[in-house]
């Protein structure tokens, strides 16, 4: 059996990104903090809620947008500082203003 330390311990390490829609995306807490904006609710001055729970609510993003905001983070974390080829991260046109607003919001 695992301590509640340990479990605690696994738990903090991801975090669980809920779309306008109910949809949860759980990813790594250090490729979230790649977000300017959930860097700050999850580690800014004052006790966020969303920092106690690993979980934040956007409510004007929908799970399409989120789910690319997601992958994105990951494409970002994987070839900061690459010493091979950056592969282009494709983006579907109708997709690109509200991912444009999206990642303003969160300061990617």
């Amino acid at each position: 059996f695992f301590s509640k330390m340990a479990v605690d311990s696994v738990a903090n390490q991801f975090v669980t990104l809920i779309s306008s829609d109910g949809h949860e995306f759980i990813i790594s807490r250090k490729c979230a903090m790649e977000a300017g904006t959930i860097k700050s609710m999850l580690s800014g001055p004052g006790q966020f809620v969303e920092n106690e729970k690993n979980e934040i609510a956007f409510r004007e993003i929908s799970s399409n947008i989120l789910e690319r905001v997601c992958a994105y983070i990951y494409y970002k974390v994987r070839y900061t500082n690459a010493q091979t080829e950056i592969l282009e991260f494709p983006i579907p046109p109708p997709l690109s203003l509200e991912l444009l607003m999206a990642a303003s919001f969160l300061d990617i």
